[in-house]
């Protein structure tokens, strides 16, 4: 197993799936990590033979499914699977199947598997709510996570049956993401995930917001919130509580996070100051409007068709300033005299004739306070791109750190960053 492995991309992938009717939605997170270059090597207990056949798995992974330590025996199977992986995924988890990985059964090749690797492991649940919330279960979680497994919190929604609540299997994309953040995230001396941020709160913005000029039409920009998402992945994957504030981000939610929709400047700044004092850091990453609307229109904007298609004439729009809340929440972090929350912005520049985007962003730093400023320069575009390029500056507008490559990797080195900031632990 390589440590250094921080992407999908040629990574060997063990799937382990439990024995529940949602180990369907697990043929889709196979073909996920196929397409995103892993070799998937899955591994499905007995009991989830009686949902998916063996053959789905062979034809989506391409490699053929052994179920018992004592298939392939002259290769070692059942403890080499674990051995060579560098990553172990396991969706759907059940409740039998996470109690007897926490006592550290090995009576299956799975659970085998589990217990001899020592790569990071993210460990998707599925049941019904009552069993999600047994004593059980829930002593069951906790150790879990204390050994350092990644373990995702179901989906709310409809059940087997008429039932509904929590115990749904997260979807596979939000799977494949918690993938990409426990492959990239760093590792402790056992290679498990490092929980630096167990017991933290944070509350991280992303997305771009909307400012509305009429019922119709409204000014915003190119923000996906794809690099917000990922710093809330790669935050819960490391132990912390996210709070995720979303500014018209059309992505499923992260396994865990505390989903907070807002549409314009105004919102996010209402929600920021009312969460602001609850949290151990603020992470901006938001691309907020810098200007909306003097005064909405109560209709739509008509244009004069008397003009003619040739005319120049268009309607007048008056701008005013929005709410700098980056700023804002410095400012009133200070006057309150207390060192929460931890405070990082972003800022994006393109340059001028007068100085650089680094000098840009430097100059920005140092106006804003913020503890950390993570700089994009636009000249390469970001915007809705897989991959990112940062430099991380401190509020001196000194260069502290750079990260380049997807956004889950760029995500934690902002968090590498931002640990050594958060205030202490009362």
């Amino acid at each position: 197993m390589s440590s250094e492995l921080r992407t999908l991309e040629g990574a060997r992938v063990l799937v382990g799936v439990g024995g529940g009717i949602a180990a369907y939605k697990t043929a889709h997170l196979v073909r996920g990590l196929v397409g995103a270059g892993a070799d998937v090597r899955v591994v499905p207990t007995t009991a989830s033979l009686e949902f998916v056949g063996a053959a789905t798995w062979e034809a989506l992974s391409h490699h053929p499914v052994l179920t018992s330590v004592f298939e392939d025996v002259e290769k070692v199977a059942h403890v080499r699977f674990g051995q060579q992986a560098d990553l172990v995924v396991i969706a759907p988890a059940t409740a039998d199947l996470m109690a007897r990985l926490r006592i550290g059964r090995a009576d299956d090749l799975l659970t085998a598997s589990a217990l001899v690797t020592r790569a990071p492991v993210v460990v998707a649940p599925a049941m019904h709510t009552e069993m999600w919330e047994h004593p059980s279960t829930v002593e069951n979680v906790a150790v879990l996570r204390e050994r350092g497994l990644t373990v995702l919190e179901p989906a709310v929604g409809r059940l087997t049956g008429p039932d509904s609540g929590p115990g749904r299997l997260p979807e596979p994309e939000a799977i494949l993401d918690a993938a990409r953040a426990a492959i990239s995230a760093p590792r402790d001396e056992r290679g498990a995930v490092r929980r630096d941020l167990a017991g933290r709160e944070l509350l991280i913005t992303a997305g771009g917001t909307r400012e509305e000029l009429d019922p119709v039409r409204f000014l915003a920009n190119h923000s996906s919130g794809r690099q917000g998402w990922a710093l809330a992945h790669a935050a819960l994957v490391r132990g912390a509580r996210v709070r995720l504030a979303a500014a018209n981000v059309e992505l499923e939610t992260p396994p865990g996070a505390l989903r907070l929709d807002v549409g314009s400047a105004a919102e996010l700044a209402d929600l920021v100051a009312e969460h602001r004092g609850q949290v151990d850091a603020l992470v901006m990453a938001a691309a907020v409007a810098d200007f909306t609307a003097a005064e909405r229109a109560t209709s739509k904007i008509k244009k004069d068709e008397s003009a003619g298609d040739d005319s120049e004439t268009v309607p007048s729009l008056a701008l005013r300033r929005t709410q700098d809340i980056l700023r804002h929440s410095v400012l009133e972090r200070t006057r309150s005299g207390q060192a929460r929350p931890a405070i990082v912005g972003f800022a994006a520049e393109t340059g001028s004739e007068d100085a650089s985007a680094l000098e840009l962003a430097a100059a920005k730093a140092r106006r804003k306070g913020a503890d950390l400023l993570v700089f994009n320069d636009l000249t390469g575009g970001v915007f809705g791109a897989a991959d990112n390029a940062v430099r991380i500056l401190d509020h001196e507008g000194e260069e502290v750190a750079r990260a380049e490559g997807s956004k889950v990797l760029v995500a934690h080195a902002v968090l590498d960053e931002l640990v050594p900031h958060l205030p202490e632990v009362p």
